[in-house]
């Protein structure tokens, strides 16, 4: 698994995949939080806090994290090496993981630059240090479950099918409606704390970012992403079969 996860690594920034998903990801943040007026402007805000920068994260990673996994698989049987792995000495829950790990890693490695702008908001608050770190880490914490979770989705269809399109259309949809589509649904029926926003991640995510690291909102974030890289495993197992 260490050869594929390092294999999967190599390739994203052996190509301009992995700097472009960085630098698309820090641009989108940088000019919504610090350039463009509206509700997720940091300075406009008055509040000493990253909440804008939670808020518009799972939204643009929707998009984002089934760009970088719907090569993951699509791209092997495309190019017909699918098969080649099978023969290589890995279980296939291991491939799976490798390749899993592997968006996983370089989503992390996009996140970390965002890391200044805690520093920023700390030192420029008013008195200075003025934030609540453990709100904000909770949030980083949360983030990176729904990192997991939107990446776990992206690996699983992309063994739907060999077309690198079809696999992101499908993640984005995916994504979209266990993310916000229950507690739209919830919402609109005007049970916004009822059992079907519980369904949601955006439900559990926003639990998190309060600085409280709930196990069930962890479990919930574990099971998704479980569930997923398991479909991924039986859709493998079938194609194999």
């Amino acid at each position: 698994m260490k050869a594929l996860l390092l294999r999967e690594i190599k390739s994203f920034f052996g190509s301009t995949i992995g700097y472009l998903v960085i630098g698309i990801f820090l641009l989108l943040n940088g000019l919504f939080l610090w350039v463009f007026e509206g509700e997720y402007n940091i300075l406009n805000s008055g509040f000493a806090d990253l909440s804008p920068f939670f808020k518009i994260s799972p939204w643009i990673l929707l998009f984002l994290i089934p760009a970088v996994t719907m090569r993951s698989f699509s791209d092997e049987k495309k190019q017909g090496t699918l098969e080649l792995l099978f023969t290589k000495p890995l279980s296939i829950w291991e491939m799976v993981n490798g390749k899993f790990f592997g968006a996983f890693i370089l989503i992390v490695i996009a996140l970390l630059p965002t890391l200044v702008y805690v520093w920023v908001i700390s030192y420029f608050g008013n008195p200075t240090g003025n934030i609540d770190l453990g709100s904000t880490m909770g949030s980083y914490f949360g983030l990176l479950f729904l990192v997991a979770a939107y990446c776990s989705i992206g690996v699983f269809t992309s063994t739907l099918s060999d077309n690198q399109i079809v696999a992101f259309i499908v993640a984005v949809l995916i994504c979209f409606i266990i993310y916000y589509g229950f507690e739209g649904v919830a919402t609109a029926l005007k049970q916004n704390n009822s059992i079907v926003s519980k369904i949601g991640m955006d439900y559990h995510f926003k639990s998190m970012s309060r600085g409280v690291l709930d196990t069930r909102d962890i479990i919930y974030f574990v099971s998704v992403t479980i569930t997923f890289l398991s479909l991924t495993v039986f859709q493998l197992k079938t194609t194999k079969g």
